[in-house]
């Protein structure tokens, strides 16, 4: 099925009066597009001004993102951290691994970034870390799994922000065909009975999941 959240006249309006971004997000975005064999991946600017913006509303000392393709993504969050904090990144692909080192170099911002390298199941669990923002905009199959991983270890109060909770529509269908669209459901289902969180699915591209984990009474 053919799937647009957005009219791409609402798109337009929108872009016309959220912030810019900074030339080097504008940077990363060019070349990402003009290389990379799915750069449809992107954050892009909205969703990247959305992330940021979050990021400074909360002022993360520790940050998570699961899936750093380029970036982007990256760079955005970065941008609210605390005075000490720090972003642990993890990019399965060695390609993406090496241009997002480039791109945060570029952008000033690597002595902030930890970036691991390899299977994010095997990466997270060696993390000593409490977390109180993550991003989550990896290998969907593996969506449910990293939740369980990183669920435990996000502070209340802290945020989980899943991408691509929309699935390019298929999760709209009656019949869910694809395996990574079945995924998400069932990613999106597991996450709403969890009790111990509040969540908001926001039809911004291809979906965003704002999972709050509740405060200790």
């Amino acid at each position: 099925m053919s799937f647009e959240i957005i009219h791409p006249l609402v798109e337009a309006y929108v872009g016309r009066y959220t912030s810019a971004t900074d030339p080097i997000l504008q940077q990363i975005e060019r070349e990402t597009l003009a290389t990379h064999v799915q750069p449809w991946m992107l954050s892009g600017p909205l969703q990247g001004k959305l992330l940021e913006i979050l990021s400074c509303m909360m002022r993360p000392s520790r940050i998570l993102e699961i899936g750093t393709m380029t970036g982007y993504s990256s760079v955005c969050l970065v941008k609210g951290l605390a005075a000490g904090g720090v972003l642990h990144t993890i990019e399965k692909r060695e390609a993406d691994a090496a241009a997002a080192l480039e791109n945060f170099k570029e952008a000033g911002v690597q002595d902030q970034i930890h970036l691991h390298v390899g299977d994010a199941r095997e990466i997270l669990p060696r993390l000593n870390e409490s977390w109180d923002l993550v991003f989550l905009d990896a290998d969907k199959t593996g969506y449910t799994d990293y939740y369980r991983l990183v669920k435990p270890r996000l502070r209340a109060g802290g945020l989980i922000i899943a991408d691509n909770v929309l699935y390019h529509g298929e999760v709209l269908s009656e019949e869910i065909k694809s395996k990574n669209a079945k995924a998400i459901q069932q990613f999106n289902q597991y996450v709403c009975e969890d009790k111990d969180v509040e969540t908001l699915l926001l039809p911004i591209r291809d979906g965003l999941m704002l999972i709050l984990k509740k405060q200790i009474l």
